[in-house]
């Protein structure tokens, strides 16, 4: 028995669906990625863990996974372990009168949802962007001049010797698109956001106006990972691609978005390798014609 067969046998004896060679563009919102030597879905804090435990005692290491909005997986995949959330990550829950608790696996369309039926404000911004909760908190997710930093309050989390353990306030170490856990190893496992007292009329409007500006200005028709690029200081990364005349521009499957140009989208059949050919392209055209360095936003692996 290898490494991978023993710890694919540790995920099963959990109660763990698991699969060696799983596809990863199954698992991405891109539709890119080759296949992970283990996916594995956690169910619960315990059994993640001793599965955990068990990936460092076999010097295997483990990926967490979201709703993969925010990634481009190698299309040689990712060796070692891909940990999904299931059922048992997911729950949100109300805490006292404004504190929400949610595992990590939550998607935040499912967190967002919940604040508004407890008609509490603070999580607008969120709705409509694709992540899960935890993935959020990982890179501290924001549109419309907003971040999750503002409403979570703590972490919880797996170390990568399977201690339990949480973050709160400063030791999250949130900033632009960045946050404690920015540095991999840990797999968050839940989070507590506090809001406050709202209208549930006026949170709802403000949740479908703010859905609106995204489908009328995003590719949401096409595969993509979201917004490709940070924001330079003092522009826009969209507007600098436009300006540079690169809406339009393809390499293989890859294609800069015609509606806005701050996204890549997967036309069909992309792979990894256009779409790094094609980030090097924008990034050098960008950095000739205007002088701005573009940085990723998004993260890759494998």
């Amino acid at each position: 028995m290898d490494r991978i067969e023993e710890l694919e046998a540790c995920a099963r004896s959990l109660g763990w669906e698991a699969r060696r060679g799983e596809p990863m563009n199954r698992h991405t919102t891109f539709k890119i990625g080759g296949p992970a030597d283990l996916f594995a879905v956690a169910q619960d804090r315990p059994s993640l863990q001793k599965f955990r435990r068990k990936a460092a005692e076999l010097e295997i290491p483990v990926f967490p996974l979201g709703n993969g909005s925010n990634l481009l997986v190698s299309d040689e995949g990712i060796r070692g372990a891909v940990v999904a959330f299931g059922e048992g990550l997911r729950a949100v829950a109300l805490r006292g009168e404004t504190e929400i608790e949610c595992g990590a696996g939550a998607s935040l369309a499912s967190v967002c949802s919940f604040a508004r039926r407890c008609a509490l404000t603070g999580l607008e911004f969120a709705w409509g962007i694709p992540g899960s909760a935890g993935g959020a908190a990982f890179m501290n997710a924001g549109a419309y001049e907003h971040t999750v930093s503002e409403v979570i309050s703590s972490c919880s989390h797996v170390a990568p010797d399977g201690e339990s353990g949480a973050f709160r306030g400063g030791e999250l170490e949130f900033g632009y698109r960045h946050s404690a856990y920015s540095g991999g190893g840990y797999c968050i496992t839940g989070l507590r956001l506090s809001l406050r007292h709202g209208s549930r009329d006026e949170i709802a409007a403000r949740m479908e106006e703010l859905y609106r500006r995204r489908r009328q200005k995003q590719p949401l028709d096409l595969p993509s990972a979201g917004s490709v690029f940070k924001r330079p200081e003092g522009h826009f990364a969209g507007a600098l691609i436009e300006q540079c005349g690169l809406k339009g521009r393809r390499v293989g499957g890859a294609a800069v978005s015609e509606k806005h140009a701050g996204f890549i989208v997967n036309l069909g059949g992309a792979t990894c390798e256009d779409v790094k050919k094609l980030i090097a392209v924008i990034q050098e055209t960008v950095f000739r014609q205007t002088g701005v360095r573009l940085e990723c936003e998004i993260r890759m692996a494998g």
